[in-house]
C-alpha cells in the first residue's frame, strides 16, 4: 500500500467513530470507546507520543513498546472493572504526557528492559481511565473501540516519526515536537 493510501486509510479509521455516533446504531458502545482516546487531549498526546518514541528505538522495541502499552492499558481497564482503584489516575496520565514528550525531545534510546516497565506503568493509568469513562456502554465493544483507537494513534505517531528526515532539520523537528508534548504535560499536571 502506498504511503498516501495508508494515511488516508488511517485517517478514515480514526474518524469512523463520528459516522456511528448517533443513537440507534448497534455499534454505539464501540464508537464511544473509539472516540474516547481521540476526544481527550491527554490521551491523544500520550498515544501519539508512544508511537513517536517507539519509532526512534532499535529493533524489537519499535513494535514491542506500542504492543506492551496496549496490553498494559487493557490490564488497567481490567483493574478498574474489578473495582481496584489506582491512586492519582489523572496525575499519572498527565505525567505520562510530560515523560513521553521529554523522551522524544531528548531522543532517548532506552533499553527495552527499562522502556517497557515505564510505558506499562503509564498505560495502566490510561486503561483505568478509559474504563472509568465507559458509562453504560457494553464492556467488550467499548474496550475494543478504545484499544483500536489507541493502537491507531500509536501508528500515526510511528509513521510521523519515521517520515521525519534523518537530518539536522528532522532532529530539530523531533525535539520541537517532544518539547511541545512535554509542555502540554506540564500544563495538564498544573490543571
Amino acid at each position: 500500500m502506498s504511503k498516501p493510501r495508508a494515511l488516508v486509510a488511517l485517517t478514515l479509521l480514526l474518524t469512523a467513530g463520528a459516522a456511528v455516533a448517533h443513537p440507534g446504531h448497534e455499534a454505539m458502545s464501540f464508537a464511544s470507546g473509539l472516540s474516547h482516546p481521540l476526544g481527550g487531549f491527554d490521551h491523544l498526546l500520550a498515544m501519539l507520543a508512544v508511537g513517536l518514541f517507539a519509532a526512534r528505538q532499535q529493533g524489537v522495541a519499535r513494535w514491542a513498546l506500542p504492543a506492551g502499552f496496549v496490553a498494559a492499558m487493557l490490564g488497567g481497564a481490567a483493574l478498574s472493572t474489578s473495582g481496584i482503584e489506582l491512586p492519582a489516575v489523572e496525575a499519572g496520565i498527565a505525567t505520562s504526557v510530560l515523560v513521553f514528550g521529554l523522551l522524544i525531545a531528548f531522543a532517548a534510546r532506552l533499553p527495552l528492559a527499562a522502556a517497557m516497565p515505564l510505558i506499562s506503568v503509564f498505560a495502566l493509568f490510561h486503561g483505568h481511565a478509559h474504563h472509568a469513562e465507559m458509562g453504560s456502554n457494553t464492556l467488550l465493544t467499548y474496550t475494543a473501540g478504545f484499544t483500536l483507537a489507541s493502537a491507531a494513534l500509536h501508528g500515526v505517531g510511528y509513521l510521523a516519526a519515521r517520515h521525519l528526515p534523518d537530518s539536522r532539520f528532522g532532529k530539530y523537528a523531533q525535539r520541537a515536537i517532544g518539547m511541545t508534548i512535554a509542555g502540554a504535560g506540564v500544563l495538564l499536571i498544573g490543571a
